[in-house]
């Protein structure tokens, strides 16, 4: 990647991951990412569900949504965090977590062609629930009509990745007064699968369910 004035690490820029692999890695590997778009002159940051088509991030929401509205054609910001743990530290100052997170900039684009429109929702839809798409009933005109599509180029993109145990300062590593430091690391799994109540009796929990891979990823990349 080239960072950018506003996407270049500044605070812990050791921790800044410069290739653009490392990129959709975080993308990729989470399912829940945060809009940040002026409305009426302040700041409004929503949560929303994505998918990504090679360097284009796709967002998407009801055509009712104010905030899509807003975010059309204007300046955004696009994160997406990764919580891979909780480190202990013998000082309160140095306690702190292991993530991956990254920071997309840039102006959201409508979609409106209708071929790109429909490559968008299967990223969208194959991200969230991988194999839905060719599973599944595609949209009806009038629910396209009513949704939104949103297109992000990932061109202005920053990655900042914390692994590892506590900073601890020397004075405190001298000292007997502190009973552990270290890491807890947080793991992600799926529960059992939940049929509908209205689900025909006996219908199986189709594979793309069933064996699923737990999400986050790994967080060793």
């Amino acid at each position: 990647m080239s960072p950018t004035e506003r996407s270049t690490v500044r605070r812990g820029a050791r921790r800044a991951r410069p290739d653009r692999e490392a990129l959709h890695a975080v993308l990729d590997a989470g399912l829940v990412g945060h809009l940040g778009v002026v409305v009426d002159g302040a700041p409004r940051v929503l949560p929303t569900g994505y998918g990504r088509v090679g360097e284009v991030l796709y967002l998407h929401g009801s055509t009712g949504a104010r905030s899509l509205r807003e975010a059309a054609g204007a300046q955004v910001c696009f994160t997406v965090t990764l919580l891979d743990g909780v480190v202990y530290a013998r000082s309160a100052f140095h306690h702190s977590v292991d993530y991956r997170c990254a920071v997309v900039h840039g102006a959201a684009r409508v979609v409106e062609d209708d071929a790109e429109r429909e490559r968008a929702l299967e990223a969208l839809t194959e991200h969230l629930a991988p194999g839905s798409w060719s599973a599944t009933r595609r949209p009806t005109g009038k629910e396209l009509a009513a949704t939104a599509v949103l297109a992000l180029d990932l061109h202005e993109a920053a990655v900042k990745v914390r692994t590892g145990g506590p900073a601890d300062d020397e004075a405190d590593l001298a000292s007997d007064e502190h009973d552990w430091a270290g890491v807890l690391p947080l793991v992600t799994a799926w529960g059992a699968p939940v049929p509908a109540p209205d689900l025909r009796p006996g219908a199986a929990v189709p594979d793309r369910v069933r064996r699923r891979p737990a999400p986050g990823g790994d967080p060793r990349g």
